[in-house]
């Protein structure tokens, strides 16, 4: 699976769309210019973000410190730095233009 990111000075960036409460905890796919993931924590007290932290760090070989939540901690639509990251699954988007625009 290939997953959009924008490059930033010390890693990149993606948009994560998260489904909190479902009954499986996995990555679905690219939805647009977004990673769909499930989690099945509860959005309440961080417990969602912690999970994505957490999933994130496993399935892509990265150390959870350097997996930063940079906007959308209250919302199912999430900017997600990562430091470091590996080189694949990552495929770049290009420069992104107004509200997340691709140009």
């Amino acid at each position: 699976m290939d997953i959009p990111y924008s490059t930033a000075k010390d890693g990149i960036i993606i948009e994560i769309k998260v489904a909190p409460r479902s009954s499986k905890r996995e990555i679905i796919g690219v939805v647009g210019n977004a990673l769909k993931v499930k989690l099945t924590a509860p959005p309440v007290d961080g417990a969602a973000n912690e999970q994505l932290i957490e999933l994130l760090s496993g399935e892509f070989g990265i150390r959870k410190s350097n997996i930063i939540i940079i906007k959308g901690e209250t919302s199912k639509l999430k900017t997600v730095k990562i430091i470091n990251p590996p080189t694949p699954p990552f495929v770049q988007k290009g420069r992104r233009g107004r509200k997340g625009v691709t140009t």
